[in-house]
């Protein structure tokens, strides 16, 4: 079993912890939550005073955090992880960032003899709870097999997208997708209550027709729906519209650097950026349903 470094214990990051002590690895993680750090310690792991505490003795150390700069600060520079930790060590950032700060951290981590892979994962605070997540690793196919079975304890599906930024790449095209899936879904439903049908119903037919997608078969954002759904729940836990908006600033950066054109993803982005603009940003990304109540 293996001395794990935990950095970032958030909705993603605890439950992730939490499922490798279950797997048997000893874990020391830190947050600036209190209640984080104790939830880690009634699981059976240990809590740090701070991510330089956490890291000592560590054969890994895994990474949870909300955005690129905060990656970047915990790693780089004189005072930065990767200058206090020994050569041999394996990086796993399972944030969700730019593919451009992935490799920065990568490229300082390779000249300090230290292996690196970004892992960012899919599959939400439910499968981080129930340790089924998507890991879309980057890195090389040594480290990423050096990795595996730590992944394997917190998630069930596990791909190499390619060198060190491709995770990040492979994630925010993942986002971007399902952030035009779960606009088309609302305001399909939407549509379908303004002119009489019952949103359960609509929702059946659509389940088994051409229109079926992952937002109507595990997430309807329609309240009372789906009883397991956030919506279901005030919209409360899963996955923040400020992350999706994030996530759709990110697909929006990379794809102005390549010329692509996503012109689906950037009404998205816009009706996200919206949505968080009136008060959302902290509920579930499937409560842009409101937004389509509303003008209906």
């Amino acid at each position: 079993m293996s001395q794990i470094a935990f950095i970032g214990l958030g909705n993603m990051g605890g439950p992730m912890a939490q499922n490798l002590v279950k797997a048997g690895h000893q874990v020391r993680g830190f947050d600036l939550s209190a209640a984080a750090l104790e939830a880690l310690q009634a699981s059976g792991g240990q809590a740090a005073a701070s991510a330089t505490e956490a890291v000592q003795g560590a054969e890994v150390v895994i990474s949870m955090l909300p955005n690129g700069q905060l990656v970047e600060q915990l790693y780089l520079g004189e005072q930065g992880l990767l200058a206090q930790l020994p050569a041999g060590c394996l990086v796993i950032d399972s944030s969700t960032i730019a593919a451009e700060s992935a490799q920065r951290v990568g490229q300082a981590a390779e000249a300090a003899g230290i292996r690196f892979i970004d892992a960012p994962v899919s599959g939400g605070v439910g499968g981080a709870q129930a340790g089924t997540l998507s890991f879309i690793v980057g890195g090389s196919e040594a480290d990423f097999a050096a990795a595996q079975p730590l992944l394997a304890a917190m998630g069930k599906n596990l791909f190499h997208a390619g060198g060190v930024g491709a995770g990040q790449i492979a994630k925010i095209c993942n986002n971007l997708l399902l952030a035009v899936l779960m606009t088309g879904t609302t305001e399909a439903l939407a549509l379908g209550v303004k002119n009489g049908l019952d949103p359960a119903v609509l929702s059946q037919i659509m389940q088994q027709s051409s229109g079926s997608n992952w937002v109507l078969n595990v997430y309807n954002p329609w309240p009372g729906v789906m009883e397991q759904a956030p919506a279901s729940r005030d919209y409360q836990g899963g996955f923040q519209v400020d992350l999706m908006a994030k996530d759709l600033g990110l697909a929006w950066e990379t794809a102005l650097k390549s010329q692509s054109a996503i012109p689906m993803g950037s009404m998205a982005r816009n009706l996200f950026a919206l949505h968080a603009q009136q008060g959302k940003g902290g509920l579930d990304f499937s409560s842009v349903q409101q937004f389509f109540i509303a003008a209906s």
